[in-house]
């Protein structure tokens, strides 16, 4: 039953205090009072229901503010994250501390997406079928040892393969290819017994991919992943506007078209060996598909998609859905013989309407375009405003909801994110970090620097960053707006620098984090995987310089689809949906500096409009109350203290 608001505050004071129950378990706790004000927040929503949108500075423990609470509610509360990182910190560190702090015993746990956990069918399948090459037997072989210890069947439990190694998408399932309650295997399916312990639990702890799966899946009327909850908290709440608009839209990528061919081989050879046409146009479709996304290579990373026309691109595409069209048949066909052939001819009645709906490319406020990744190409309908859906979908089912982050607002308010979320009327509070930012860092402007968009701006860049670097010892990272930057400072860097160099791009995030710490007097060159969710604290980062504010770019197609409907409202599209975007992700990057009471540290931001524009003041405005310089002197002698 879920506990009264009085008998709720009462705990603040005796777990977040000085003498509570907290600090008896944290050795270094101190007692906050924007930690104690976020809790009492939380608990208010939990009890009488509602919106709230809080801002937790850094430093404020924010996660232990929303934890508590949620604990002492007694009611089935969802808590989803923006990444699995900060979920797997959240049931491996927090909640035991929490857990010992209480005294007393809690069901909680964490569900991931299918695609995490092993698919011990798959796995037998993939083992039948014969591997030739002998990097991905090496694998197999370790999955297959791995799969008769393992409980929970969670990938991320088997640490001697990467997370992108070449075995997973071979042993774990999709939507698309989980044969679901007619699975040989399915009394023993991981996935399963993780959604029957998500039932149970008191508290659910997920990522904002998986959420946004299951409010997309309620959105076509296709059933549930997630179980019902009475409070539901979303941490990294700045990450969920973007996340919206691509779940609540419709999606294809070459990766799910090649995974049907290969799967529709591969279940025509177990069930139906002796019918060649399956192979033969499965065959087809893999060289179609191979075909048109080879007519991408060089293409920009992300464009408009419009109807294929009388083109190579749009002949390609017309020979896909042909392709498609020729191996629907005969899996139609043979459907009655299995049921992985019986899936198989599913997928493809989905698929092919998925391409047909992609050929007109002509719904309404919606906008059509692609995304490149590697060797991937992925096409995408996403409605322009995610009000509604989210709305519809997320508000109008839950009660009480709570978002929360660092980095909420704009130029002081919360305007731009309860007008894409339809949350007016969302109570709203902002807790300044209790980090002394005045003491612990310097806010670096440096004069003179060129035009951002001239030929030589990052060269200018790097040589004004040069003498911070060497007075900082190394210790920095340097984040860039673009790769083509980062590439150009990885490659001008070397011979200047009497430091270790470090890419983006050279190793996996993990392991380049781990180096980084380390080596102690680094330089990270990173991009936008790096600007946030990354933890450095204490003296291997003293220094983070940023090229230039991060606006998106004009060419890009969702961008330029939402400022036209901005401006064709009457509004003001630079201020209200490029700055807004910015700002949260400038806020984000300079997060990286300062991570704990000892830390210090001085952020360079190079971009010269920060003083020229008028908008300059907004983002200045947003940032922590650094002390800000313009001298490299005071710089070197902030260094040197």
């Amino acid at each position: 039953m879920a506990r009264n608001r009085a008998e709720a505050e009462e705990d603040w004071s005796a777990l977040l205090g000085a003498e509570g129950s907290l600090a008896s378990c944290l050795p270094h706790f101190r007692p906050r009072a924007q930690q104690v004000a976020m809790a009492e927040a939380v608990a208010r929503v939990l009890v009488e229901g509602g919106t709230a949108l809080i801002e937790a500075g850094t430093g404020t423990g924010k996660t232990f503010a929303y934890l508590l609470p949620a604990f002492l509610s007694g009611r089935k509360v969802l808590i989803s994250t923006g990444s699995k990182a900060l979920q797997d910190q959240i049931l491996e560190k927090d909640v035991p501390l929490l857990l010992q702090a209480l005294g007393r015993p809690l069901h909680i746990t964490r569900l991931k997406g299918r695609s995490n956990y092993l698919c011990r069918h798959r796995l037998q399948r993939f083992a039948a079928e014969g591997v030739v090459a002998a990097d991905l037997a090496r694998q197999l072989e370790v999955v297959a040892c791995w799969a008769g210890q393992t409980r929970d069947g969670d990938i991320g439990e088997l640490a001697a393969l990467a997370e992108d190694a070449q075995v997973w998408p071979l042993v774990t399932s999709t939507k698309d290819n989980c044969l679901g309650s007619d699975c040989p295997d399915y009394a023993q399916c991981h996935v399963m017994e993780a959604r029957r312990r998500a039932q149970e639990a008191d508290i659910l702890v997920v990522n904002h991919h998986l959420l946004f799966s299951d409010l997309a899946l309620k959105a076509e009327g296709l059933g549930d992943l997630l179980p019902r909850v009475e409070a539901m908290i979303i941490d990294e709440a700045h990450q969920v506007a973007d996340l919206a608009s691509r779940f609540f839209g419709q999606h294809l990528s070459s990766h799910q078209l090649l995974e049907w061919a290969r799967d529709s081989m591969a279940e025509g050879l177990l069930e139906a060996p002796d019918d060649g046409e399956i192979s033969a146009r499965a065959e087809a479709m893999l060289t179609a598909v191979e075909a048109w996304r080879a007519l991408w290579t060089g293409m920009a990373d992300r464009g408009e998609w419009r109807s294929p026309g009388q083109d190579a691109a749009g002949w390609a595409y017309a020979a896909l859905l042909t392709a498609a069209g020729a191996l629907a048949a005969p899996l139609a066909a043979a459907a009655c013989r299995g049921k992985g052939l019986e899936q198989c001819a599913r997928r493809a009645g989905e698929l092919l309407e998925a391409l047909a709906f992609f050929a007109g490319a002509n719904a309404m406020a919606t906008v059509f375009w692609y995304e490149r990744r590697g060797r991937g190409l992925s096409l995408h309908a996403t409605p322009l405003d995610i009000a509604e859906p989210f709305r519809r979908h997320l508000l109008d089912r839950v009660e009480r909801l709570v978002l929360t982050s660092a980095t909420l607002r704009v130029d002081g308010g919360f305007a731009h994110l309860e007008r894409a979320l339809g949350l007016e009327g969302a109570q709203g509070l902002a807790l300044a970090s209790p980090f002394d930012y005045a003491r612990q860092s310097v806010l670096y402007l440096p004069s003179r620097l060129p035009d951002p968009g001239s030929a030589g701006f990052t060269i200018a860049c790097l040589e004004a960053a040069l003498p911070v670097l060497r007075a900082a010892g190394g210790r920095a990272f340097f984040l860039f707006t673009s790769h083509r930057a980062l590439q150009e400072a990885a490659a001008w860097l070397p011979g200047r620098l009497d430091y270790p160099i470090l890419v983006q791009g050279s190793m996996a995030r993990p392991r380049l984090l781990e180096v980084f710490r380390r080596l102690g007097n680094a330089v990270l060159l990173g991009a936008a995987s790096f600007w946030e969710g990354v933890d450095v604290q204490g003296d291997a980062l003293s220094c983070v310089i940023i090229d230039k504010l991060p606006f998106t770019s004009p060419a890009d197609p969702l961008f330029r689809a939402r400022s036209e409907q901005c401006q064709s409202s009457g509004g003001d599209a630079f201020r209200e949906v490029q700055i807004p975007q910015a700002v949260i992700a400038l806020r984000q990057g300079a997060g990286r500096l300062i991570r704990s009471e000892a830390d210090r540290g001085v952020l360079m931001l190079c971009d010269p409009r920060l003083q020229s524009r008028s908008y300059g003041r907004i983002f200045l405005h947003s940032l922590p109350p650094m002390r800000k310089v313009h001298a490299l002197a005071e710089v070197e002698a902030f260094l040197r203290g």
